[in-house]
């Protein structure tokens, strides 16, 4: 019978030490004293656990930085994974990708296992599993998350300034002249999504515009709830002059049912976006957004990382990006 080959964790269990000090040891890093090393690389020997990554670190060759995504197939996905594939690439490093497409399902501990047997610490996009993702925490392994989830969490996090980029949008429309602005929320187990509601919230009451319940429409980040929240608007008695839709993909079904309708965006309706995906400029008409640097975000979650990985303290709990207001065709003043 074949075994297994063993897990980080089992080596940090055998050797009564921590899962980030087996790591520190088998690639050595600062931190573990000499006789300490010895003990856990003669340990992780015995064990088998020299065929994974303490041989691959012991011939000179470049880590492996674990992904954990939700469906790929997704704009805002995709380019933050080319983000992350791009920085390791320039940093000498390699990218091992794990999609988990139904973000409700724990992963299987055997992934969890793989991960740590076989790269040195893991960036989680947009984390829809955050049992892994607490799971890894627990561990000590190196982690980072790019939008992290809405409640506390005890590892680093890369994300764009969503609330300052949603205030924003809000000021933009209110300077045309719209008083009845609807809002479309976004995936609310993400803090990105809380951040652009609160922002809503805030502006509402300061701008002085409409504070109405049916103003309010879930979108969950999707083109599908997109859609589902331009048909909810379409039902109001008195439709709003303005959108704005918590990302690009919700603002994209949101304009197709508008259209569908015989609405004419901006002339009967304006409509902002958040993010600025390579679509806002290819659809008609041009949407506005609010841009975030979306393989930025991949770049920084990769440094971070690295500097955990190499037992350095993260600069900062969290790393906020700027965002840019886009300013294009599908918004104007509204009819009076």
């Amino acid at each position: 019978m074949t075994l297994a080959a063993p897990t980080l964790a089992q080596v940090a269990v055998a050797a009564g030490v921590s899962a980030m000090t087996v790591s520190r040891a088998l690639n050595r890093r600062p931190g573990v004293s000499s006789s300490l090393r010895e003990s856990i690389v003669k340990l992780a020997a015995e064990m088998g656990y020299e065929s994974s990554r303490a041989a691959r670190q012991a011939t000179g060759q470049g880590r492996v930085l674990g992904v954990l995504a939700g469906h790929l197939d997704k704009p805002f996905i995709s380019h933050l994974v080319a983000g992350v594939v791009g920085a390791a690439s320039a940093t000498g490093n390699e990218v091992l990708i794990y999609s988990l497409a139904d973000r409700q399902r724990r992963p299987p501990a055997k992934v969890l296992k793989l991960l740590q047997q076989f790269t040195d610490g893991v960036i989680a996009l947009l984390p829809p599993a955050s049992g892994f993702v607490a799971a890894l925490s627990e561990g000590r392994y190196p982690l980072v998350t790019i939008d992290n989830p809405a409640e506390p969490c005890t590892h680093p996090t890369v994300a764009a300034d969503s609330y300052g980029g949603a205030r924003a949008a809000m000021h933009h429309l209110a300077e045309l002249g719209h008083r009845r602005v609807a809002f479309v929320t976004g995936a609310e187990q993400l803090a990105s999504a809380h951040q652009r509601r609160r922002a809503y919230d805030d502006a509402v009451p300061v701008l002085g515009l409409a504070r109405e319940p049916g103003l309010l429409v879930p979108g969950d980040y999707t083109l599908a709830g997109g859609r589902r929240a331009g048909e909810r608007l379409l039902k109001l008695k008195h439709r709003p002059t303005a959108v704005f839709a918590s990302n690009d993909l919700s603002a994209f079904g949101l304009m197709a049912v508008l259209q569908e309708s015989g609405l004419k965006i901006p002339d009967d309706v304006s409509v902002v976006g958040f993010d600025d995906l390579p679509a806002a400029r290819q659809i008609h008409p041009m949407l506005t957004t609010v841009r975030q640097p979306i393989e930025d975000l991949g770049r920084a979650a990769v440094h971070t990382l690295l500097a955990l990985i190499a037992g350095l303290p993260a600069a900062a709990t969290q790393v906020i990006l700027p965002t840019e207001l886009v300013v294009r065709q599908s918004t104007r003043a509204p009819r009076r």
